[in-house]
């Protein structure tokens, strides 16, 4: 990981090359080992791989089946399929610039590269419809889905409101957070609202940074001078029914990567011991955990409730290092790296204890990717 911070001025490729040289060297290896390269967003893979000195011979990236975890996802794809064997993959975000979505011919084939995908700047076609309603901004989507959560399923604004204290809670004992200061339940429902009933700290916060990993072929393990984490199952989906046409809404496509992730998989929700949860919403949280069975259907908001189930001691600890409303916004890049600390016993005054598995899960609307990792 880079430095975090809001409005660091520090430049993209600078925050890019800190993260992967620092997970290039955890790795036990070199850039000139490094023979495959993959990302999505503000900083271009080719300008990186000739600031790191890296002649990678395979390159990933782009929206498809996994949404933001698509560059991540392509990287096991690649090293499985011995189209490479050490992948760097990094995310990097900046403030006041920059998309999350791929440049024009980003999922082109280039040499022994993943196979073209259709692009998804058919994105278009996903958000239309809202956009002749007025709804212009993610939070305006995702609140209809929260409002009909409500509505069927009793779930209460002070509900997501636990989600927020128990990352605040949870960020106070992460030296890399944006916001550590104290959180109460009236200091949420007071703030201010931004798409009702979703408030400031129902929203993720802005920063700068970088975070890399090196995805290696499992003969690498022995070799790495840290604890090597295990990549266990992956699933993803591509956006079946948009942001508001599928039949089961409210529902979204966590559900179905989701349950990809778990025919692939021999463990069970109930192997989880600690959980990483995309939170650019609280809503999207909501939506994971049930998604991914750790609660039944409609039943997120009075699993979290009170924060006693999901805190660093509860049955299921969640956004161990305080999520993306109160740590930062690395598009889901930082549930993953939390889970790899976690699971390596690496996470300092948070770390739970003997954690064996985890869960890492990203996005909402209609793309999302999670994946289950192991010690």
């Amino acid at each position: 990981m880079s430095r975090i911070g809001r409005r660091l001025g520090v430049d993209g490729l600078d925050l890019t090359a800190d993260a992967s040289l620092a997970a290039i060297a955890d790795a036990g290896l070199t850039p000139a080992d490094i023979d495959g390269v993959a990302t999505m967003g503000d900083t271009p893979p080719l300008d990186a791989a000739k600031r790191l000195g890296i002649e990678a011979t395979w390159h990933g990236g782009g929206f498809d089946t996994g949404g933001l975890l698509s560059p991540l996802m392509s990287a096991f794809w690649a090293v499985a399929s011995g189209k490479a064997r050490h992948v760097l993959v990094y995310r990097t975000v900046l403030m006041m610039g920059g998309t999350i979505l791929p440049p024009a011919g980003a999922n082109e084939t280039k040499g022994d590269s993943t196979p073209a995908e259709a692009p998804v700047a058919d994105a278009a076609k996903w958000i239309s419809p809202l956009l002749t309603m007025h709804a212009y901004s993610a939070s305006n989507w995702l609140t209809m889905h929260c409002r009909r959560h409500m509505h069927l399923y009793g779930t209460t604004k002070e509900q997501l409101g636990w989600l927020a204290l128990n990352s605040r809670k949870n960020a106070a004992l992460n030296p890399n957070a944006a916001y550590t200061e104290p959180l109460t339940m009236d200091d949420y429902l007071s703030a201010r609202m931004i798409s009702d009933p979703l408030g400031l700290y129902d929203c993720d916060v802005p920063i700068d940074g970088s975070i890399a990993f090196v995805v290696s072929n499992v003969s690498h393990a022995d070799s790495c001078p840290g604890r090597p984490i295990h990549i266990d199952a992956i699933g993803g989906s591509p956006g079946t029914g948009a942001w508001d046409q599928r039949p089961d809404y409210p529902k979204m496509a966590s559900a179905d990567a989701a349950e990809q992730m778990w025919a692939r998989s021999d463990l069970t929700p109930a192997d989880v011991d600690v959980a990483e949860l995309y939170d650019g919403f609280t809503y999207l949280t909501f939506a994971w955990l049930e998604a991914l069975k750790l609660c039944g259907e409609g039943e997120a908001g009075p699993f979290v409730e009170g924060g006693r189930r999901i805190a660093l001691d509860g049955e299921l600890p969640l956004n161990t290092y305080g999520g993306q409303l109160s740590a930062g916004r690395m598009h889901g890049y930082w549930v993953v790296h939390e889970a790899v600390e976690q699971l390596r016993g690496t996470a300092g005054e948070r770390q739970i204890a003997d954690a064996e598995v985890a869960v890492a899960a990203v996005g909402g609307g209609p793309i999302a990717g999670c994946l289950t990792l192991t010690r």
